[in-house]
């Protein structure tokens, strides 16, 4: 290799390793997550298919920084893209939260795409998030939003913060309705500088009007968590309903042994929605009802590498606009084993 060029990679390395230590730069970072899984009938997988298939479990990449504006304000941004290449999708890519904020003691106020504050309001009560056992195959908001502005606000008398979602209306012509979130909490959803957290959110973003109630506490090593959800749709005033699920995690030498129970009335879920006979069905269905139940486990391999496994079953029935006899949803079984490796 030519001696000249040589120098000038070592050269090249040394300056972004220095660059990297010294300079509060910006941060790469991202996440593979794949199951291999088998499903009856593919209504909650996440590319909707049936028999065993491997699934993306929403892996990413990103890139996330801050800079000092001043001694009391602070820059902050991040792109984030959903990554589909290790499964076979049209869409390589797809948008996740990206944003340029401002941050002081005043709070934090972002804008652009983010998740909405009605998503983050559910902490970390569901015990199998980002699968196809997630708590959206039961209770179906769109969590992330673009062209938005969200606030966080600092602790307001050292006991409760605010977080808002508002998304521009001149940037969503096919709705009158304004679209905000407002989430009000208390505690710590890690559960690790508090032994609790309790939210209450409203949502009216997307078509839905929505509140919720979310509770989790942590008893050494035993975490119990609970969401109560009512949904209406903007457009069908006959569709709404209660939604809800209680968790619970057990840690047993590094293993956490979880389940989790559901029981929807709203239908709004993508179980539902994949279930129900045609269309017409799913926007007036009425008299909802749908169980699932949730077992599995995880494990930590190392401090980036997690293997869990679960299995999933869901069942249910409806009628249509109040009226005929009860239709029966197909009953759906869902085992997954995945590994998850954060970098």
């Amino acid at each position: 290799m030519n001696k000249t060029i040589l120098s000038a990679a070592i050269v090249s390395v040394v300056s972004l390793s220095s660059f990297s230590v010294f300079a509060d730069g910006p941060q790469i970072y991202g996440r593979l997550d794949l199951s291999i899984t088998h499903s009856d009938n593919g209504t909650t997988t996440q590319n909707s298919k049936s028999g065993t298939v491997i699934e993306n479990n929403f892996s990413r990449i990103g890139v996330k920084g801050s800079d000092h504006l001043s001694d009391d304000i602070e820059l902050l941004y991040k792109i984030e893209v959903q990554v589909n290449g290790a499964t076979d999708s049209d869409d390589v890519f797809l948008p996740r939260n990206t944003y340029l904020g401002l941050k002081s003691k005043m709070g934090t106020v972002l804008f652009g795409r983010n998740d909405t504050v009605f998503k983050t309001s559910k902490g970390n009560a569901e015990a199998f998030a980002v699968t196809n056992a997630g708590y959206n195959r039961m209770i179906g908001i769109p969590v992330r939003r673009a062209d938005g502005i969200t606030y966080y606000s600092p602790k307001i008398a050292g006991l409760f913060n605010v977080h808002t979602t508002y998304l521009m209306g001149d940037n969503y012509e096919d709705t009158e309705e304004e679209q905000y979130a407002v989430n009000i909490f208390v505690g710590d959803k890690k559960l690790k500088k508090s032994a609790y957290f309790l939210s209450a959110a409203y949502n009216t973003i997307a078509g839905y009007d929505a509140y919720r109630a979310v509770a989790q506490v942590k008893f050494y090593d035993f975490k119990l968590a609970g969401l109560f959800q009512n949904t209406t749709s903007q457009s069908y005033s006959n569709k709404t309903g209660d939604s809800y699920f209680i968790s619970a995690i057990y840690n047993v030498n590094g293993v956490n042994l979880k389940a989790e129970y559901g029981k929807d009335k709203a239908g709004f879920g993508k179980y539902f929605k994949n279930s129900a006979l045609s269309s017409t069905d799913y926007s007036e269905a009425t008299d909802v009802n749908i169980d699932s139940l949730v077992v599995g486990a995880d494990y930590k391999l190392s401090k980036s590498t997690t293997v869990y496994a679960h299995f999933a079953t869901y069942s249910g029935s409806y009628r249509v606009a109040n009226s005929g006899p009860v239709i029966e949803l197909e009953d759906d079984n869902i085992t997954s084993v995945s590994l998850r490796y954060n970098f």
